[in-house]
Order: structure tokens, then C-alpha cells, then sequence
């Protein structure tokens, strides 16, 4: 029983690393989109998200199969608990990859607007959080999804800082003010990724550790 158990944990593991593989993807392509004003790459996102959709549900079959079957107990239990709710941020994240990419392929059929936004640096920040994240989840290091956990800060900078450029654009331009939510929407979308990454990293802690981190004050970050 001990066995077929970890057979079925080590299926896991492939599949959910599978699953953040194809969400690394699609944000890597919403993001290209969006800096380079490309309408058929956002297409690839968009059209690519049943797929991550259809993981989703499979991983999350699989893990409450395992939880009825083996009834797993202390780090394995952990681990399939932890994985039901990365299996959930990680949809999510390639659901805010789709936003990305259905605002870039607005944004890519209408003048573009001269503000100092950072998308592309914003971006980097979010994607490497999600990679670490993964990154913490294979390793099960702790050390790394404690890192993960206090970028945060610095994306929520980033998207106030350009909540405000935005804002004062569209109190002189009112005329392209459609244009400029669709740039703020891009930066929310962006700060809910890090988010996701930031949840991810706090499943792994709980995974490794036992310890819910969600909530806490983030003191190691300072």
C-alpha cells in the first residue's frame, strides 16, 4: 500500500510540474505579446488555456483519489493538500495570463500611449517569483518560497507607481481613457500573478513545515 502511495505521489509531482511548465508558458507568451504588441501571440494564450483548464481538473481528480484511497497522513498528506492548492494558483495564474493577453491584443490595435510604464520589468519580477516558486515546490526549500514571499512588496510598488502615472495621464487626455484602463487592468493582472507566486511559495512552506504562513507579517523580508 506504502508503495503504490508513493507511486501515486511521484505521479503527482509530474503532472503539477507538468502543469507549471505550460502556465510558465502562457505567461511568457502573454508577456511578449503585450511588449511587443503582437495580436497572434496573445492568440496562442488565449487559445491555450482549455489545456491548462483540463490539467486542473486531472490533478485535482487524481489528489482526491489519493486522499480516499491511501488516506495519506503527516508529509504525505501535506504534500497532496499542498498540491490541491497550488493545482488552484497555478489556474488562476494562467487565467491572469489570459487577461494579459486579451488586454495586449487590444492594446496592440490602437496607438500606443506615451507613459514610462514598466511592464516588461514588472512582468520579469512576476515571472521569476512564479518560477521560484516552482522552483520551491521541487526542491520543497523553504529558504527559496520565503524569498519568493517577500518580492511581493516590490511588485505592489510597481503596480501602485503605475496606477498613479495613469491616472494623472487620463486627467489630461480623457480621450484615451479607454485605452488607459485597459494599461491599468495589464498592471493588476501583473500584481495578482505575484500574488499567486506569493501563495504558491506559502503552500510549499506548509508542505515542508506544517506551519500556515498565510496572513503573517513578513518580517525576514526587512
Amino acid at each position: 500500500m506504502t508503495t503504490h502511495l508513493q507511486r501515486e505521489i511521484e505521479n503527482l509531482k509530474k503532472k503539477i510540474l507538468g502543469m507549471s511548465a505550460e502556465v510558465e508558458e502562457s505567461l511568457r507568451n502573454a508577456v511578449e505579446a503585450l511588449v511587443k504588441r503582437d495580436v497572434r501571440l496573445a492568440q496562442v494564450v488565449m487559445d491555450g488555456d482549455r489545456r491548462i483548464d483540463h490539467m486542473e481538473v486531472e490533478i485535482e481528480e487524481d489528489c482526491l483519489k489519493i486522499l480516499a484511497l491511501h488516506q495519506p497522513v503527516a508529509i504525505d498528506l501535506r504534500y497532496v493538500v499542498a498540491v490541491l492548492k497550488i493545482n488552484n494558483d497555478l489556474e488562476r495564474i494562467g487565467d491572469e495570463a489570459v487577461n494579459v493577453a486579451e488586454r495586449a491584443a487590444y492594446l496592440a490595435t490602437h496607438p500606443p500611449i506615451d507613459l514610462p510604464l514598466d511592464f516588461k520589468g514588472m512582468a520579469t519580477k512576476a515571472q521569476f517569483m512564479v518560477s521560484r516558486s516552482i522552483d520551491a515546490l521541487v526542491n520543497l526549500d523553504t529558504a527559496v518560497a520565503q524569498h519568493v514571499r517577500a518580492s511581493d512588496d516590490e511588485v505592489d510598488e510597481m503596480n501602485r507607481h503605475m496606477y498613479q502615472l495613469i491616472q494623472e495621464y487620463v486627467g489630461t487626455h480623457p480621450e484615451r481613457v479607454t485605452e488607459s484602463i485597459h494599461l491599468l487592468s495589464t498592471s493588476r493582472h501583473l500584481e495578482r500573478i505575484a500574488d499567486q507566486a506569493t501563495n504558491i511559495a506559502e503552500d510549499v512552506i506548509y508542505m515542508v513545515e506544517g506551519e500556515i504562513v498565510r496572513h503573517q507579517p513578513e518580517d525576514f523580508s526587512k
